[in-house]
């Protein structure tokens, strides 16, 4: 687990209440300890993303929930497909072939 310290040594143009705000509006989960919040990788490159988001692309704080939603299903179905993907190639050939060549055929 890693110290809030260390995630605003990693992220360049974070302050600490802003990373505060986003765990108290759950955007970023952390858990939180007697030493403060402590945050996996994942939930670095999650900060990483809301701060691209939110300065970047200049997406309000009201707007945040929804675009996390929408990014979090598409991330979910990207995680779906793939092993939808990696069950399709395990299948013996003959069970295979007809499921890519009907997918071959979709507009």
């Amino acid at each position: 687990m890693i110290p809030i310290a260390s995630v605003l040594q990693q992220v360049a143009g974070l302050d600490e209440a802003e990373l505060i705000g986003w765990v108290e509006r759950r955007w970023v989960q952390a858990d939180a300890g007697p030493e403060g919040y402590r945050f996996q990788e994942v939930d670095i490159a999650r900060v990483r993303l809301i701060l691209e988001i939110r300065h970047d692309c200049a997406v309000d704080e009201d707007a945040m929930p929804l675009v996390l939603s929408l990014l979090d299903q598409v991330y979910r179905l990207r995680r779906q497909l793939k092993a939808l993907s990696e069950v399709v190639a395990t299948q013996p050939e003959d069970i295979r072939q007809p499921i890519l060549d009907a997918l071959a055929r979709r507009p």
